[in-house]
Formats: structure tokens, sequence, C-alpha cells
């Protein structure tokens, strides 16, 4: 007779998102998260992430992710508000600017997480609001 025999189930306390994917590719896509859009689903991802994930590592991209993702919504109103007040003059300077910020940062931070998965980006020039 065949004997079936049961192995003992794994009890961790690991995340969903830990023991699924590696926590390189976690981290850039915290950061990648902002190319969806600048809307309050590209902040829901790092958001999800920090509160589900237990790696230190991961924790630490995802606040950064969030706190640019902030801080892009920040430079974006105040740019806004100034293009407004001088008629879009600043503003067709100011935009470029804060384009390239916003893509070329957010493409660093995901190239430096799948290159270093044991260290965390972080951004220059912000705000840590989180």
């Amino acid at each position: 007779m065949n004997q079936i025999t049961l192995l003992p189930r794994k009890t961790s306390s690991h995340s969903i998102l830990d023991g699924v994917i590696s926590r390189k590719w976690i981290s850039a896509f915290a950061h990648a998260s902002i190319f969806i859009s600048i809307s309050i689903v590209s902040i829901g991802i790092p958001l999800f992430i920090y509160l589900d994930s237990e790696n230190l590592i991961v924790k630490e991209n995802t606040k950064e992710a969030i706190n640019f993702h902030l801080n892009l919504w920040l430079y974006g109103v105040a740019i806004a508000c100034i293009s407004f007040l001088t008629f879009g003059v600043v503003g067709l300077i100011l935009f470029p600017i804060w384009f390239v910020y916003h893509w070329g940062l957010s493409i660093w931070a995901v190239i430096y997480c799948l290159k270093n998965p044991d260290r965390a980006f972080h951004y220059p020039l912000i705000f840590r609001l989180f």
C-alpha cells in the first residue's frame, strides 16, 4: 500500500509579497509605480507594499517612493501656481525641469534597485515627509 505523508506546513509570518517576489523587484516596482499615473493610484502601490512587507530595505524604498510622489505633487502645484501668476512664462522654464526630474530620477531609482538589492535608494532634493 502506498503511504501518503504530509509535509509539515511552514508557519511563517512573511508577507504575501516577500514570499513571491524578490525584494529587488518589489523595490523597483514601488519606484516604478509613478509611471502608472500621477494620481492616488500610483502612491497606493508603494503604500500597500510598505504596509505588507516586513523587509527593511523594501520598507525604506517604499518610503522613499511615497516621499518622491508627494514631492512631485508639491512641486507640480507650485509650478502651476507660479505659472498662473506669470501668465505661463515661468512655467515654460520650470515644467521641462520638473519633467526631467520626474522621469530621470524615477528611472534611476528603478535601475538602482535592480542593481543594488541590498541597499535602499534615496532621492536627492526631496523633503522626507513620511
